[in-house]
């Protein structure tokens, strides 16, 4: 019997654009046949987030835009660009 679980990747992006640079990125994985935690990689998984979209991750969610609050432009804070991508695997 096959059965599809999800496997999801979130993406920190520089900008709102999907083809910035990824700043940031976490994976998590529906199938249990790896185990990702955060930090174990230095390098992001893809260049930009038009990367992953070409190795056939699915775009599901992106943050909302919000203008920074008038005297906090330049605060440290959230990473504000993200993006979740999936991928259905069938096992």
């Amino acid at each position: 019997m096959t059965t599809t679980r999800q496997q999801v990747l979130v993406l920190y992006l520089d900008t709102s654009a999907l083809d910035s640079k990824v700043v940031g990125w976490a994976r998590y994985d529906g199938t249990a046949s790896t185990r990702p935690t955060t930090g174990d990689s230095d390098e992001p998984p893809y260049e930009t987030g038009v990367g992953a979209l070409e190795d056939g991750w699915r775009l599901f969610q992106a943050a909302q835009l919000v203008p920074p609050y008038p005297g906090a432009e330049h605060t440290t804070s959230f990473l504000k660009h993200e993006f979740f991508f999936e991928k259905l695997v069938s096992q």
